[in-house]
């Protein structure tokens, strides 16, 4: 995607980014309403329209600035309210409702694939569908794939966090909450240092093989 214009890159960009941050949180809050809580059903933040969940800085200008600057892609939505005290069984409902974004976002990921192995098989007489549905299923890959993995450290808050808390023994995981306030300035710091990206990278480049392995395109795209 090096060669295309910033205009063609935030047209490829745009779809994947904008439903691979919503249904994230859309995930969370059906989850957590299966298991009990509707508080984001009687907001209506189960909804799959984009603009109840755009958040202007995490979805628009994060991804934005690092689309025009370089560097992976990321972002948020508005967090999807849960309240926790609601939940049916609250330490175990809480880790199935965390890992029901990054699951949302596998999910896409291998939509997004299928759509790029189908643009693979087009004729070359359409390649002037084949080449944007290309380029488009590439970027959902990439987009949901680093919000799976990202999201899966265990750095409260992301949901890896709420994953371990679970499996921590209660004081030790009132302990390990009190990290929380702290967890933004440490990802930054993270990335800042460059340790984010080495910490993703494998992890990143195993999601992306399996992918792409399940659909048939086993050498990547």
């Amino acid at each position: 995607m090096d060669d295309l214009t910033l205009v063609q890159r935030f047209s490829v960009w745009l779809l994947p980014v904008l439903f691979a941050i919503t249904l994230h949180e859309v995930a969370h809050g059906w989850a957590a309403s299966r298991l009990g809580d509707n508080t984001a059903k009687s907001l209506g933040r189960l909804s799959l329209n984009p603009l109840r969940h755009i958040d202007p800085v995490g979805t628009l200008l994060v991804p934005g600035l690092l689309l025009a600057f370089g560097g992976f892609i990321f972002g948020w939505a508005k967090p999807v309210p849960v309240d926790w005290g609601r939940l049916r069984h609250p330490r175990r409902d809480m880790a199935l409702v965390a890992v029901a974004g990054p699951g949302a976002n596998l999910v896409m990921a291998l939509g997004w694939a299928i759509l790029l192995r189908l643009a693979t098989e087009l004729p070359e007489s359409l390649d002037y569908v084949a080449l944007p549905l290309g380029l488009m299923g590439k970027a959902g890959v990439t987009i949901n794939s680093v919000l799976m993995v990202l999201n899966l450290l265990p750095i409260p808050p992301l949901d890896g966090s709420r994953v371990v808390s679970t499996l921590l023994p209660l004081r030790a995981a009132i302990q390990y909450g009190r990290i929380e306030p702290y967890g933004f300035w440490i990802l930054l710091i993270l990335i800042y240092t460059d340790i984010l990206g080495r910490i993703m990278v494998g992890p990143l480049l195993l999601v992306q093989h399996l992918i792409y392995t399940v659909v048939g395109l086993a050498g990547g795209a």
